[in-house]
C-alpha cells in the first residue's frame, strides 16, 4: 500500500519534529516509554532530571539486553535449556562451597515439582553433566554432582563471561559501590510481584 508509513524509514517533516524512534536501549527512554506520563508521575522533577533518569534507563536496558544474548549464547553452547543451566549453576555453587546437592534442595531452588526434578535430572544424566550417587549423610536421600567435564566447559565459557561483571564492579570506589548497590536493591524492591492482582491471576 502506497499510503502505508514504514516507521523506520519514514523522514519526519521539519515542522513537527517528533522525537525520533529509539533503537535498542534507547527504547528505554523516558520520552520514548512514556511519553504522555500514564506510567510515571513526573512532577517535581526538572528537564535534566529527566533526561538522567531516563540515561540510566538506557543503562540498565543495555545491561539486559547483553545478559540476554549471553544467556542465549551459552544455552546454544551447552545445548541445554533456562531450567538445566539453573540447575547445573546451583550443582557448581554447592560444590564451591562443599554443600552436598540433594533433589529436594534443586527442586527448591528452582522453585519445580518433585516429578519435574526427577526428569530434569534423567534429562542431565542422560547427557552425562550430572551423577547420582548415595548421599553421605542420609540413607533416604541422593547426592547430586555435577561431572567434571561440564563443570570445565561452563566454567571455563559461559562462566568466565558472566564474571567479567565482577571487573566493572572492581573498578568502583567503595562509596560508589555502595551507592549502586542501594539503587539496585530499592530498584527490585520496586518492581518485585509481590501480591500484583494480574500477576497472581496470571499464574492460576
Amino acid at each position: 500500500m502506497r499510503d502505508s508509513i514504514d516507521f523506520m524509514t519514514a523522514v519526519p517533516s521539519a515542522e513537527s519534529e517528533p522525537r525520533p524512534f529509539a533503537f535498542g536501549s534507547g527504547i528505554y527512554d523516558v520520552d520514548v516509554s512514556d511519553p504522555r506520563g500514564e506510567l510515571v508521575d513526573r512532577s517535581g522533577l526538572t528537564g535534566s532530571d529527566i533526561r538522567e533518569i531516563s540515561g540510566l534507563m538506557q543503562a540498565l536496558g543495555g545491561l539486559r539486553d547483553a545478559e540476554q544474548k549471553l544467556s542465549e549464547a551459552s544455552l546454544r553452547y551447552m545445548k541445554l535449556n533456562t531450567t538445566d543451566m539453573r540447575a547445573l549453576h546451583f550443582l557448581i555453587a554447592c560444590e564451591n562451597s562443599g554443600v552436598v546437592a540433594t533433589p529436594g534442595a534443586i527442586a527448591s531452588h528452582l522453585s519445580i515439582s518433585t516429578a519435574s526434578t526427577t526428569k530434569l535430572l534423567d534429562r542431565l544424566e542422560r547427557g552425562d553433566h550430572i551423577t547420582r550417587s548415595p548421599h553421605p549423610s542420609d540413607r533416604r536421600a541422593l547426592a547430586i554432582s555435577i561431572t567434571p567435564e561440564t563443570r570445565k566447559s561452563a566454567i571455563e565459557t559461559v562462566g568466565r563471561q558472566h564474571a567479567r561483571r565482577f571487573i566493572a564492579a572492581a573498578r568502583l570506589t567503595t562509596q560508589e559501590r555502595e551507592i549502586v548497590r542501594r539503587f539496585l536493591v530499592d530498584m527490585t524492591t520496586e518492581i518485585a510481584l509481590g501480591d500484583v492482582p494480574w500477576a497472581i491471576s496470571a499464574e492460576d
